[in-house]
């Protein structure tokens, strides 16, 4: 994108710069002509008859004609003079008018390149940001006043769609609490209580805990999608995963998953550790839970950042591009398990750009997932 616009802005200066040698070259073409036409438009007087007899003046008035000839001949050759000269002066200021016309464009779409650089600087990240032209009042100053003006109602919006979010994981957790109290206080029952009955809450607090994950990831991403960042701090990233395989031990172990590492211990990064903690952790439990008994995981961390890939299923490039947005899944597609809230790699995408990085989802050729995240690390602080 940003290459089309720097071709398009080209060529209006090219235009501009065309239209101002056209200009150039039809005017200085008329004045040519009405010079030229003016010059040879000369009324040329003859000679009066002389009263005296024709042999007493044949000599002079021949001598006048070789002289008016020879006037007409020098006359024709300084037209000739002056058209060609006229000429070559007009092919020499058409040249010096492409230069002066480039440079005149130039100035003119200046305040142009300044309005698209700094609309092109601001995005979702920084929306209260605004142009803030200073020219005098004409239609570049009405253009970036509509764009700070479209920021604004924009930035709005956001602000209004995060607070939305954040007001309705608040206020959901209070029915929910309430529901799980309610159905511990119903199972504390000394009475028998039937099988079935048991079974249906042991469901029902199974599609509670699911629905608490759900509000906490939403609260999350509101949370990394408002800039708020708290408790910055600098840690080691191999230590973060080799955190989060220990923590998860149990369930690789229940699904007999090998795991290869390859943790660079020198990989520091800036950020907040609980929200560098939350994504190292979502990416880690996307491996582990979708991924098929006897599968391997293979987690790098490296200069670049960390990757960790899995295997399974070929997958779908298209669908896989998805996977960073808000409530996409594969699902059962990918390794037969459908459970998950679609929010998790969402989260990893919205906490690695907010730690200066970003989130590259590629389906292996061979079948599984590549999740690379891109993250500014640095050497151990000193």
């Amino acid at each position: 994108m940003s290459r089309r616009l720097q071709l398009r802005g080209r060529g209006i200066r090219l235009r501009f710069t065309a239209m101002y040698m056209a200009l150039f070259l039809l005017s200085g073409a008329g004045l040519l002509a009405i010079t030229n036409l003016v010059a040879g438009g000369e009324i040329r007087q003859s000679v009066p008859a002389d009263p005296r007899p024709r042999n007493e003046v044949a000599a002079p008035q021949q001598q006048i004609i070789r002289l008016q000839a020879e006037l007409d001949r020098i006359h024709t050759d300084q037209s000739r003079q002056l058209l060609t000269g006229s000429a070559v002066a007009l092919l020499v200021m058409v040249a010096v008018s492409a230069v002066l016309g480039r440079v005149v464009a130039g100035r003119v779409l200046r305040p142009l390149r300044t309005v698209t650089a700094a609309t092109r600087r601001i995005t979702a990240d920084n929306l209260h940001e605004r142009l803030a032209v200073t020219a005098p009042h004409d239609e570049v100053k009405d253009l970036s006043d509509t764009i700070d003006g479209l920021l604004e109602r924009l930035e709005g919006a956001f602000d209004a769609q995060r607070r939305f979010v954040a007001n309705a994981s608040h206020e959901l957790r209070t029915p929910l609490t309430t529901m799980r109290a309610a159905l511990d206080v119903a199972m504390a029952k000394p009475a028998p209580i039937p099988a079935q009955t048991t079974m249906l809450a042991d469901r029902f607090r199974v599609e509670l805990d699911q629905i608490d994950r759900l509000l906490d990831g939403l609260l999350l991403l509101a949370r990394v999608q408002h800039g708020a960042l708290p408790d910055q701090v600098t840690v080691p990233l191999g230590r973060l995963v080799s955190e989060a395989l220990e923590l998860r031990a149990a369930a690789i172990a229940e699904k007999e998953l090998t795991v290869h590492r390859d943790l660079d211990e020198s990989a520091w990064i800036s950020g907040s550790r609980t929200l560098l903690s939350r994504m190292v952790d979502n990416v880690i439990d996307n491996a582990v839970i979708h991924n098929h008994r006897g599968g391997w995981i293979r987690v790098a961390v490296t200069g670049d950042g960390l990757v960790v890939e899995s295997g399974g299923r070929v997958l779908d490039q298209e669908q896989v591009s998805r996977l960073g947005q808000p409530f996409q899944r594969l699902g059962a597609e990918r390794t037969g398990n459908a459970h998950g809230s679609g929010l998790g790699l969402s989260i990893v995408s919205d906490i690695a750009t907010a730690s200066g990085g970003g989130l590259d989802l590629r389906a292996r050729p061979e079948g599984g997932l590549r999740v690379a995240i891109a993250l500014p690390l640095g050497g151990v602080p000193g």
